[in-house]
């Protein structure tokens, strides 16, 4: 699995953009600060298509329910890793997830 820092590609189910904020600066891949524990949570979901008159658009991430290093941490805090999943606020409710499509580096990874 990849780590996954501010300038990888997080999607939900619909192919929304999450707005990646980084909570720490000082450990960077490719001058991209790496996301850590929280940081996919409560963000922004950007052009989500699925809409309607009954239907509710993904515009924010909730809690993450995998992705988190077991063992890699920075500052305490545990690296976000490639298998991300998450559970977005869009309909049907419980159902659309946000995950990595494109962690946009190759050259840190690790195990689980």
């Amino acid at each position: 699995m990849r780590w996954i820092h501010r300038g990888s590609l997080i999607e939900c189910d619909h192919d929304g953009r999450v707005v990646n904020v980084a909570s720490q600066r000082w450990v960077t891949i490719g001058g991209a600060p790496v996301l850590v524990d929280a940081d996919p949570q409560g963000k922004a979901i950007l052009g989500c298509p699925n809409f309607g008159p009954t239907i509710k658009p993904c515009l924010r991430t909730l809690r993450v329910t995998a992705g988190y290093s077991s063992w890699l941490r920075v500052d305490g805090q545990r690296v976000v890793l490639s298998n991300l999943d998450g559970l977005t606020d869009g309909s049907p409710p419980g159902l659309v997830h946000y995950t990595v499509r494109d962690p946009s580096q190759s050259f840190v990874e690790a195990d689980a």
